[in-house]
């Protein structure tokens, strides 16, 4: 399955950047992101990654997913890359998150473009139902990021 969405706010690609570089600020603009914690078994020099759990009410039934995040790409302010990378050697389903920042889209000088884009190679958020309840998050979020990029006290 694979998502993308894009979005355009009246902030700075440095207060954008800010919001998606890091997997811990997602929970805030992310309802489905229901928790993350830095991993703490990564050592100097390693890349960043992060413990994630993801939730998702569908009726009366919740299902939740974790999963180890590892940034793979980061490009200040114009790309950051998650993958998941777990340390059990065992075989998993594929999950990439993108984050690419426009700096005008379409020449609108004082806004900045994000497109983000999820690449998951598994079943657990597969089918009609979960496929709309995973779409509709996605759309919330993006609504609450835009409205936290606008709304930031530094410009």
């Amino acid at each position: 399955m694979e998502i993308r969405r894009s979005l355009v706010a009246a902030c700075t690609p440095d207060e954008m950047f800010s919001r998606v570089e890091d997997l811990a600020c997602y929970p805030e603009w992310m309802r489905m992101v229901h928790g993350v914690t830095p991993d703490a078994s990564v050592g100097p020099g390693e890349a960043m990654a992060w413990d994630v759990e993801l939730r998702a009410q569908v009726g009366p039934f919740a299902r939740s997913k974790r999963l180890r995040m590892v940034r793979t790409e980061h490009d200040v302010p114009n790309r950051v890359a998650f993958e998941r990378s777990e340390l059990d050697e065992r075989s998993h389903s594929v999950w990439v998150l993108r984050a690419t920042i426009d700096p005008a889209p379409q020449g609108k000088t004082g806004q900045t473009g994000l497109t983000m884009e999820l690449n998951y190679g598994g079943g657990l958020w597969t089918g009609a139902v979960l496929g709309r309840v995973l779409d509709d998050e996605v759309r919330r979020g993006s609504e609450t990021l835009r409205q936290l990029v606008t709304d930031m006290p530094t410009r």
